[in-house]
């Protein structure tokens, strides 16, 4: 159905090495990433940072759709993700996605939130593409 692009360049190699992504629509360009934004405070992104913020925004736009199609039109939903990389072996491995979303749905019942958000969590492009656990909490405010 849609294909989204984006490319990554590497100069120079291990930690003294330095990187730049971009996304084919522009928002990231040139964007900087290195071991030290990766494991350090260097200015820039990393491949799990982008991962977290592909998750947190598919997940909200899924229970923005959910909400929708049971008949909700209006209110707020703000996720944000933790993604943990982790030592696996002589490598590492994003090892879970921890999202948690605090939420304004006028007239909604706690229950129905609940499941709503939950089949958004499972249901999701990227919570099925990745291969670590991923965890919801919520807050519902009134």
């Amino acid at each position: 159905m849609t294909t989204r692009n984006a490319s990554a360049r590497y100069e120079g190699f291990g930690k003294t090495g330095k990187g730049h992504v971009s996304s084919e629509s522009g928002v990231l360009a040139d964007t900087p990433y290195s071991f030290n934004t990766r494991f350090g405070d260097e200015k820039g992104t990393n491949p799990e940072e982008l991962i977290a913020a592909a998750h947190a925004s598919c997940f909200t736009m899924a229970l923005s759709f959910g909400l929708a199609g049971a008949g909700y039109t209006e209110g707020t939903l703000e996720t944000k993700a933790a993604v943990k990389l982790e030592q696996d072996g002589a490598g590492f491995k994003v090892t879970r996605s921890d999202l948690t979303l605090t939420a304004s749905v006028p007239g909604i019942d706690p229950d129905q939130f609940a499941s709503i958000a939950a089949d958004a969590e499972k249901n999701c492009p990227i919570s099925k593409v990745l291969n670590a656990e991923i965890t919801l909490t919520h807050t519902l405010n009134d």
